[in-house]
């Protein structure tokens, strides 16, 4: 059961974090296209999908009942570890080191994907049985 449910969770953030990855990293070429720095666009881009994925992975991914304020409170924290690491990422390997900076977010949202995927599954919308608030 555990197992399943696992699965069910991952398949559903994964159907989540493709779509709107794909239409972030599309909206981050074009943006960057246009002539907008890669580290703002990211920055602004990550902002809205933050936001957007906590109201779909709360109810959808994880089905979290439990009190709103600490999980967003959770989710922006994981989040903002996240993109402390992507900001570096592209600060280290594309302003020093010079890689191409579509390369190296593209790396990066696969990359964080897996880490928030875990985070939220054990931290943010924790079940009860970890000690949190959730509902059943």
């Amino acid at each position: 059961m555990k197992k399943q449910l696992f699965t069910l969770q991952l398949v559903r953030y994964a159907v989540i974090g493709v779509s709107t990855s794909l239409v972030s990293y599309l909206l981050y070429l074009t943006i960057t296209w246009a002539g907008v720095g890669h580290k703002l666009t990211m920055t602004l881009l990550y902002a809205f999908g933050v936001l957007l994925s906590f109201f779909l992975n709360r109810r959808w991914t994880f089905d979290y009942s439990g009190e709103m304020g600490g999980a967003m409170i959770r989710h922006w924290t994981a989040y903002g570890f996240g993109y402390i690491l992507n900001f570096l990422a592209l600060l280290i390997l594309v302003d020093v080191f010079e890689f191409p900076h579509q390369i190296i977010q593209g790396i990066m949202i696969l990359a964080l994907a897996a880490m928030l995927f875990l985070l939220q599954r054990y931290w943010v919308f924790r079940p009860r049985h970890l000690g949190t608030d959730r509902q059943t």
